[in-house]
């Protein structure tokens, strides 16, 4: 089993709460930060040497954002806590309840396949937080693992929710979150008998937050000459919830070129493998597996996977994003790595013909040319990917719960 275990969380205090926690920073544009980073008591505030700084002296940048941290401490703006397993829960506008538990994975867990994956990452984008790692040793946003649902799990948590909880606000788009503190001895140990119950946990979210971690802990392994394995340095922030608190959502891709080749003949190239039927100008929204939307030129056309191709592939690689990538992306755009082009742009879905139309309104903006909505990898398919080790192009899932930003941080030098 997966080791979870108990840390010492940093939060808001209670003054703070409302103003500093924020939404992952690729939700905003560059101006949106510029605009938040002038707020004097937000976490982009602290992080504003990275994220807004004209100085390219990076890792000056990243010393004063530690520098940031621990002042904020210090001024108890930020309360570090006792050693704690936490729950935590998102009732959304639409009254959609996400609730799991907040602690510790082990970077070992993860390299030994006790923690699955199913996507492949973006080396650069994996580096790069491996440094910020380096430099600040600041986990402020959890890695979303999930599990088959236990019910003792879900009954220790109901009992827990009749506490009061350490925190309690509203964010503005509406959603309410509640976070109780688990630091009784006893609680904690039933917690941690009831999850050593589970095989395994499997990324829902978070790929490059966890391969990012497992560098870093290898870089200060390289550096250390006494590591034993408990270095703070060697463990995973994470929120665990089971499969009945998540929803998969499309992941679609915008493509900047046809490879040289006109409409009419892309379209001829696609027919070798897949049914196409013109859609016009109304929004197609794939609302099956093997059915995949495609826009191009003003149009919308829906793309169904033929049979023979089906037939070719294993079970295992019988995904839309996989048949996308190898038949389309690769076979005929020419893109032969799409972990490192810079020609495919990655748009989250919306479960509905709402992302569709975003692909639309970004084709038409001139940008790309082609864009492609995807339907939703299902849950048994992501268990079968990941299982098994096969690994599934870049960006193949958006998934809820999505976590706010510093909510609860887990510091590496405490």
């Amino acid at each position: 089993m997966p080791i979870f275990k108990p840390f010492r969380g940093i939060r808001p205090s209670e003054d703070y709460v409302e103003i500093f926690p924020t939404h992952p920073l690729d939700n905003f544009s560059q101006e949106e930060i510029n605009k938040k980073s002038q707020t004097d008591s937000s976490y982009i505030q602290m992080i504003k040497p990275y994220v807004v700084s004209k100085s390219k002296d990076i890792d000056r940048n990243l010393r004063k954002i530690r520098t940031n941290f621990e002042e904020l401490l210090d001024a108890r703006k930020l309360v570090r806590d006792n050693s704690s397993y936490y729950l935590y829960s998102q009732i959304l506008p639409n009254k959609t309840v996400f609730r799991g538990l907040l602690g510790l994975v082990s970077v070992d867990d993860f390299k030994h396949g006790k923690i699955k994956k199913h996507e492949s990452t973006l080396t650069q984008k994996k580096e790069k937080l491996s440094y910020y790692l380096d430099k600040v040793n600041v986990q402020a946003e959890p890695v979303l693992l999930t599990y088959m649902a236990n019910p003792k799990v879900e009954m220790l948590m109901n009992h827990e929710e009749k506490n009061v909880p350490i925190l309690n606000y509203v964010d503005d788009n509406g959603t309410r979150h509640k976070v109780w503190q688990i630091d009784n001895r006893l609680k904690m140990l039933q917690f941690k008998e009831v999850l050593e119950q589970i095989d395994s946990f499997y990324i829902a979210d978070g790929h490059h937050r966890i391969g990012s971690t497992a560098l870093n802990a290898e870089n200060q392994k390289n550096k250390n000459k006494k590591h034993n394995g408990t270095e703070l340095y060697n463990y995973v922030f994470s929120y665990v919830v089971s499969n009945q608190s998540i929803k998969i959502h499309d992941y679609n891709r915008l493509l900047e070129d046809l490879n040289g080749l006109s409409e009419k003949e892309f379209i001829a190239a696609i027919e070798k493998n897949f049914l196409i039927h013109e859609k016009g100008d109304q929004p197609y929204y794939p609302s099956q597996k093997f059915h995949i939307s495609m826009y191009l030129g003003g149009k919308f056309y829906s793309l169904h996977v033929k049979h023979e191709l089906r037939k070719q592939q294993s079970s295992m690689n019988d995904l839309d994003h996989f048949l996308l990538e190898e038949f389309i992306i690769k076979d005929i755009l020419g893109i032969s790595d799409p972990k490192t082009t810079e020609k495919i742009t990655y748009i989250k879905g919306t479960s509905n013909v709402e992302g569709i139309n975003r692909i639309k309104e970004s084709v038409d903006s001139g940008q790309y040319k082609v864009g492609f909505g995807i339907h939703p990898v299902s849950f048994n398919d992501l268990l079968k990917v990941s299982n098994h080790k096969i690994i599934m192009p870049p960006k193949c899932t958006y998934i809820e719960p999505k976590l706010v930003t510093a909510l609860i941080m887990f510091d590496m030098k405490q």
